[in-house]
């Protein structure tokens, strides 16, 4: 496929699905300590745990893409890639499921996942994850011990 092919088909407007635009905590693209040391903090992680992600990518940093698989493509760019996004801050995440965000919820709908029926009719504790973050859980430790657990990923 020609580059300019490839640009028109990179440019186009996403015909195939749909997008939530609900309020993000989101970092700019780019890739450093500073970046990971944010994210840690974002999530609580202890001290031992910084440790090792900074070690982790200064390891990383050392590394060259293999070229075993004589394929053509452009190098990655990981400084043009957000490596953090979550709905809302943790301090405003909903207290409920009436809380959620009427945008998350509709999307939820999109893909057919009812989360009020399927925690009412199935008795099962639900953590909706977006953005690798749960934004909305019906879990009870009475649900977890008896009845199971549901994690959804979107």
């Amino acid at each position: 496929m020609a580059s300019e092919e490839m640009e028109q088909l990179v440019r186009r407007e996403y015909k195939d699905g749909f997008v939530t635009d609900i309020e993000s905590d989101t970092l700019p693209p780019g890739l450093d300590e500073n970046t990971i040391a944010f994210i840690s903090k974002k999530k609580g992680e202890p001290e031992w745990m910084l440790e090792w992600r900074l070690d982790a990518y200064r390891q990383w940093l050392k590394m060259e893409a293999p070229s075993w698989a004589h394929l053509d493509y452009p190098p990655i760019d990981y400084q043009s890639i957000s490596y953090f996004s979550a709905p809302k801050r943790p301090e405003d995440r909903p207290q409920s499921l009436d809380e959620v965000d009427p945008k998350l919820l509709e999307t939820y709908e999109k893909l057919g996942i009812p989360l009020h029926e399927r925690a009412a009719l199935a008795g099962v504790a639900v953590d909706a994850v977006f953005d690798s973050v749960s934004v909305a859980t019906t879990f009870k430790k009475a649900a977890w011990r008896s009845r199971g657990y549901l994690l959804l990923y979107l």
